[in-house]
């Protein structure tokens, strides 16, 4: 099995109301230092993959997706339903948008320039 087929068949595993880091991912799929090919892998994935991405985090707890298309915004409300406890933390996201991004993204960009989502890792971090 490849790397890419270890990744999506952990991140399948994440039980509903459950995060998983990106290193943890990486890890369990046997190359713990490839946090950010887990990453590629999510952003280059199919809809008919049914991936719960929503459910892989980085290793502070943050959700630090950085996609137009599926903006933190819907990464956090999907989790909510699931019901994980996402909290906005004020000041500047590591990844905000710049102005011209934001008029691109409208009202997204500008709550994501205010601050960044994050889950409580200690009561939320899927155990295996």
């Amino acid at each position: 099995m490849t790397f890419k087929e270890q990744v999506i068949q952990k991140i399948k595993e994440i039980p509903s109301g459950k995060v998983a880091t990106y290193g943890q991912i990486a890890a369990l799929a046997g190359s713990p230092r490839a946090a950010l090919m887990v990453g590629r892998i999510l952003r280059h994935s199919s809809e008919s993959e049914q991936l719960p991405w929503q459910r892989v985090i980085n290793s502070k707890g943050r959700i630090s997706i950085v996609n137009m298309e599926y903006p933190a915004e819907l990464q956090a409300e999907l989790l909510r339903e699931e019901g994980v406890r996402v909290e906005m933390r004020a000041g500047p996201a590591r990844n905000a948008c710049m102005p011209a991004c934001q008029e691109q993204r409208g009202s997204q960009g500008a709550s994501m320039a205010g601050g960044s989502y994050y889950i409580d890792l200690a009561q939320f971090l899927w155990q295996i």
